[in-house]
């Protein structure tokens, strides 16, 4: 009887393993507002779905709740990944309602934004901490890297061994500087692209198959 068990018990660990296996992967995408993670994660979503995740935006924290684009099948040289894209608010350490008056929003839809947009930052990091197998970190390479958001979003990856893929978007502006993402995190791999036109996608999709197969 305790063979038979032992058998019963084994046929099911592996039949597990085997589904489990088979299972997309959910790959949050991650970074401060307005660095294109939405239009990184349409971009993703269009070439290999015909679908796109959510409204883009230059208004910042224009997502506000985490949003998934499901069984996103990516092949490249032979390698076949599929995964769940997250597209997950941008995180931030303070949501101010004035940024959306800049915008020209009356002061109630303003505040309401705000508080919708922090609402979602919780969020953003309950994913992290909770449901993601691995992270996509975008970030704007005409902007500054070193804040305390970027570190201390790194280092919870790092804390928790998950892949991670950083990518330094908004290589089509003027003022874009690659090298100083690199040098901001160099124990890990800097790939550059433009979301918006598309550039340097190829290898995008070669580093996703990489990270996350």
């Amino acid at each position: 009887m305790g063979l038979l068990t032992e058998l019963r018990d084994s046929i099911t660990r592996v039949t597990e393993g085997l589904f489990s296996a088979s299972e997309p992967k959910r790959i949050g995408i991650y970074g401060p507002p307005n660095a294109g993670k939405t239009t990184l994660a349409n971009r993703i979503a269009r070439d290999w779905t015909g679908d796109a995740v959510g409204p883009e935006s230059h208004i910042p924290h224009e997502t506000r709740r985490a949003r998934r684009k499901e069984n996103v099948t990516i092949e490249r040289n032979g390698r076949s990944v599929t995964i769940d894209v997250v597209d997950t608010p941008g995180v931030t350490t303070k949501v101010d309602y004035n940024e959306f008056l800049d915008h020209d929003m009356e002061k109630d839809d303003a505040i309401r934004r705000s508080r919708e947009a922090t609402e979602g930052v919780a969020e953003a990091m309950h994913w992290l901490r909770e449901d993601v197998d691995g992270v996509i970190y975008v970030l704007d390479s005409s902007t500054d890297p070193f804040t305390q958001v970027n570190t201390m979003l790194i280092g919870i990856i790092e804390s928790q061994d998950l892949p991670v893929l950083i990518l330094a978007n908004k290589v089509d502006l003027e003022d874009s500087n690659i090298q100083r993402i690199a040098n901001a995190f160099p124990q890990h791999e800097t790939i550059p692209l433009s979301a918006l036109e598309g550039d340097n996608m190829d290898e995008v999709y070669d580093k996703i198959a990489e990270y996350f197969g």
